[in-house]
């Protein structure tokens, strides 16, 4: 959508920064101070930040100020672990995030509410219900994020266990959503229930869904892939495409490559929404701007988290080494993996041949060549410029719009309201209300058609 003063309008979303290592936990204005005794509250100085519903209102409350799309909560359904012991990001836990969006419902008015829910170890129907009754209940606004997972590690906390091979999760993700949308559409417009069948490889179910169509119809789906067969599985599927690509090169390339593909599926190019996670970091001058975002990525990455990455790459036990030292001559193990419940390194050689390049070109540490090499700072210079940039990428077709991950919990994200948002408005490029009460309507996308057998 472009407005009258020629900019393209661009959509907004907030992700709550969970359990990695985006947030600065150790930050005071980062949250409650409300933590347990003892020595777990020297490790966790705001352990509250994560599991407080406060923290959730906050931020969510922030978002909806902003006149944002929606909130996105990720999900995670094993504690991960390094060498065997749970990692220490995790120890908070992970709460479950459909519990969370139905709480958040009755503090906020407008703002979408995404779950982020895997489609390996859930089933169509008792998600479909869960997913119907968010959005009858806050009139509108629920969003699915989906998920996959191929690791048999998480499928150990499942009475099924195992897992799936990576092909055989896509096309159970793909009939999963196909399957929910027939449950969805067995309701007619009338608000006549009609009963329901579905015979397919994965599923095969019958009986009568028993929540009435709900406002959208059927929440709004995002999904997250970069792989040949994400990008399919998006342009198939999806409404909304949470993308990494940080670059305004990659983010052209991938964007142009996933709206192609929407021909093929008899869609148009503004059936789907491109939003890449991005993080920033604002300052009264560049050079502020610039000093602060040296200062949170040191504290993003400490020299044991600088260890952890260093370990995830190289496959092997590396604690005898000096995080200030450089980095070990020996070539990572590509069978080695000492963390599990995260994504593995797809070439550990080539990354690890790639971070000594650049450590030898810089003269960087372990630990500087980490934070150079995992940093996620998207935009960071004043708000003008951030404004700028934001809106740069959007007029050159590499993004609709963008989901924030503000580094603090739960504050992270007032600045970004107050100092962004009114330069994006006023230049033309974000609303100033809310015009429908929605996330489809938010978006501007339509509502599905009811197809019933």
């Amino acid at each position: 959508m472009t407005t009258r003063t020629g900019h393209r309008q661009l959509h907004l979303a907030a992700h709550f920064p969970g359990v990695n290592n985006t947030t600065v936990w150790a930050v005071p204005p980062a949250g409650p101070t409300t933590t347990p005794a003892g020595d777990a509250a020297r490790r966790l100085p705001h352990f509250g930040s994560q599991i407080d519903f406060a923290s959730f209102e906050h931020l969510a409350r922030t978002a909806e100020r902003g006149l944002f799309d929606f909130f996105f909560l990720a999900e995670g359904l094993r504690l991960r672990e390094h060498k065997g012991q749970v990692h220490d990001l995790d120890v908070v836990g992970r709460p479950e995030s459909i519990t969370v969006l139905n709480a958040l419902a009755a503090v906020t008015e407008r703002l979408g509410l995404a779950a982020t829910v895997n489609t390996t170890f859930n089933e169509p129907y008792e998600l479909a219900r869960r997913l119907a009754s968010l959005d009858h209940l806050s009139g509108g606004r629920a969003a699915w994020n989906v998920v996959t997972t191929s690791d048999a590690f998480t499928g150990e906390n499942f009475r099924r266990g195992g897992y799936l091979d990576r092909a055989d999760c896509y096309t159970r993700a793909a009939e999963f959503v196909a399957t929910a949308r027939e449950l969805w559409d067995s309701w007619a417009p009338d608000g006549t229930p009609r009963p329901f069948a579905h015979h397919g490889r994965h599923f095969d179910i019958a009986g009568q869904f028993d929540v009435a169509r709900s406002p959208q119809g059927h929440p709004v789906v995002i999904q997250a892939g970069d792989s040949d067969e994400g990008r399919d599985f998006a342009a198939a599927t999806a409404d909304v495409v949470f993308t990494r690509h940080g670059t305004l090169e990659a983010g052209r390339a991938f964007y142009a490559d996933v709206k192609r593909r929407l021909a093929a599926h008899g869609r148009r190019p503004e059936d789907l929404k491109i939003m890449p996670g991005v993080t920033f970091v604002l300052g009264d001058t560049a050079a502020e701007a610039q000093e602060k975002a040296a200062e949170i990525r040191a504290a993003q990455v400490s020299p044991q988290t600088a260890l952890l990455a260093l370990e995830q790459v190289w496959g092997r036990d590396l604690s005898g080494y000096d995080p200030d030292g450089p980095l070990p001559e020996i070539d990572p193990d590509p069978g080695g993996e000492v963390a599990q419940g995260r994504v593995r390194i797809a070439d550990p050689l080539a990354v690890a041949a790639k971070w000594r390049a650049l450590s030898r070109a810089k003269g960087l540490s372990i630990r500087q060549t980490v934070i150079e090499t995992t940093g996620r700072q998207s935009f960071v210079g004043t708000p003008s410029e951030v404004a700028d940039g934001l809106t740069r990428f959007v007029e050159a077709d590499a993004a609709d719009g963008f989901i924030l991950v503000p580094h603090l919990t739960p504050g992270g994200l007032d600045d970004f309201v107050d100092q962004v948002v009114p330069l994006l408005q006023e230049r033309g490029a974000f609303r100033t209300e809310y015009t429908g009460s929605t996330l489809r309507e938010h978006l501007g996308l339509p509502l599905p058609a009811v197809k019933i057998a």
